[in-house]
C-alpha cells in the first residue's frame, strides 16, 4: 500500500509541476515589471528543480510519471492566450497565475490526503510543491 500511494502521489506531483512550468512559461514573455519577471523566473527554476527530484524518484520506481490531462492543459492555454490577447498587463498575468496556483494547492492537498500511506519523502515533496504554489500566489497579490 505504501509503494502504491507513493507512486500515485509522485505522479500527481509530477503532473502539477509540469502544469506549473508550462503555465509560467506561457506568461513570462508578457510580464513587463522586472521584479515580477524575476519572481516568476525564480519560481520556474524552483519548479524545474522539484520536477527533477520527482523524476528521479519516479525512475527509481520504474514509472514514467504523469503528463497533465490534455483537456486541462488545453483549456489553460486557451484561457491564458485569450485573456492576454485582450489585456497583456501584469495584472492579468498575476490574476491568471494566482488562479492556477490556488487550483494547484487545492488539488495537491486533496492528493496528499488521499494518498496518506505514501512515504514521508514523497509527502515532503508534495508539501514543498504546495508551499511553492501558495507562496507564489501570495507574492503575486501585489500585482493584482
Amino acid at each position: 500500500m505504501i509503494e502504491q500511494d507513493t507512486i500515485k502521489l509522485l505522479r500527481e506531483c509530477d503532473s502539477g509541476v509540469r502544469m506549473g512550468v508550462d503555465s509560467i512559461r506561457d506568461v513570462l514573455d508578457n510580464v513587463h515589471d522586472a521584479s515580477m519577471h524575476k519572481l516568476l523566473s525564480d519560481c520556474l527554476a524552483d519548479h524545474e528543480s522539484l520536477g527533477a527530484r520527482i523524476e528521479t524518484l519516479l525512475h527509481d520506481y520504474d514509472d514514467e510519471g504523469k503528463t497533465p490531462p490534455a483537456v486541462a492543459k488545453g483549456m489553460s492555454w486557451i484561457k491564458t492566450n485569450v485573456r492576454l490577447a485582450l489585456d497583456d498587463s501584469d495584472k492579468t498575468v498575476a490574476d491568471l497565475m494566482t488562479d492556477g496556483c490556488d487550483m494547484g494547492v487545492k488539488s495537491l492537498s486533496r492528493y496528499l490526503n488521499q494518498y496518506a500511506a505514501a512515504d514521508e519523502q514523497t509527502k515532503d515533496i508534495a508539501k514543498d510543491l504546495i508551499s511553492l504554489e501558495s507562496q507564489l500566489s501570495i507574492d503575486l497579490r501585489d500585482y493584482l
